[in-house]
């Protein structure tokens, strides 16, 4: 069993902006001063280079256009709408925002089988949408596979009991908090667990500070220990940067690399770096355009293949 995979499916935007119907809980999101053709143009070119970037360490990238017709402006973070596991199930999720929900496309499905990959089940959490309840994959959810245990921060798209309901069909023990930024002096939930904490192999990127209920910040902190992970804490001004958004991915011959986005990388300082270096290298990107719109970042932009090959 391993925490990191080699293969990656990505989403190429082609209406990437700043999408209005999440911005009312994405505090990270931003509006530029900005047509939204140059912003998309703008969104391609740190794409582009981003997977470059990947594809030169050996991450095998598989790349997915977005579909002009459906008007999917988030469609970059395919990590919010699906999951796929190593036994060949693939989880499909309830999303917040309704011009989201077209971002699931079975398109998506027949290209990973094209790619040799086998997908033996959906397990589909979709209908719980009708019900207002919502469950944003592995954005709402960091899964530490090897010790079968899932972090989940509660919020508007994190749904306590279909996360429960989760990890009951993929055998994960649920560990849960709320972790919270400040808003205009407000202390509100943060949107996604994945802006806040990334699970290594050897160990944890987290914002500690944003749980704020002691025992639940205890309770983290001991599941990571029990399970040997050296803890970097990282700052919420860091995390508002993106450094809580990373994730470990293999290259060529196996090798571990941490993702992060450039912003991301620069907010470190330099004894967090060598604490992660120590570990692995960091490849970082420029993804100012679509970290600033978006608000999301590298990792929201990566969906991990743990599927078996066909």
């Amino acid at each position: 069993m391993q925490q990191a995979t080699d293969t990656i499916l990505m989403i190429r935007p082609v209406n990437f902006r700043m999408n209005e119907q999440t911005a009312v809980n994405n505090y990270f999101q931003e509006d530029l001063d900005l047509k939204n053709a140059e912003i998309n143009a703008k969104a391609q070119q740190e794409f582009d280079v981003f997977v470059e970037k990947l594809k030169a360490v050996g991450v095998n990238v598989i790349v997915l256009d977005d579909d002009k017709l459906l008007d999917t402006p988030d469609s970059i973070f395919p990590n919010n709408w699906v999951s796929f596991h190593r036994s060949g199930d693939v989880a499909k999720y309830p999303m917040f925002a309704e011009n989201r929900r077209r971002e699931r496309r079975d398109e998506v499905f027949i290209k990973l089988e094209e790619e040799g990959f086998k997908i033996e089940n959906i397990v589909d959490y979709t209908s719980a949408e009708k019900e207002g309840i919502f469950l944003e994959a592995t954005g709402s959810i960091i899964l530490d596979r090897v010790n079968r245990k899932a972090y989940c921060a509660l919020s508007p798209r994190a749904d306590e009991d279909l996360f429960i309901e989760f990890c009951e069909d993929f055998e994960y023990s649920p560990i849960i908090f709320t972790a919270y930024q400040t808003v205009d002096g407000k202390r509100l939930p943060i949107y996604h667990t994945n802006v806040m904490m990334c699970i290594a192999d050897q160990f944890a990127v987290i914002c500690l500070d944003s749980i704020d209920d002691k025992k639940e910040r205890k309770n983290v902190v001991k599941h990571l220990k029990q399970d040997g992970k050296e803890i970097i804490s990282i700052t919420e001004a860091q995390m508002h940067q993106f450094a809580g958004n990373m994730l470990q991915l293999l290259g060529k011959e196996n090798k571990p690399y941490l993702i992060m986005s450039e912003a991301a990388h620069k907010s470190l300082t330099p004894h967090q770096i060598k604490n992660i270096e120590k570990f692995c290298p960091i490849i970082s990107s420029s993804l100012d355009t679509i970290e600033t719109c978006g608000g999301g970042s590298a990792r929201c932009m990566m969906a991990e293949v743990f599927l078996p090959k066909a």
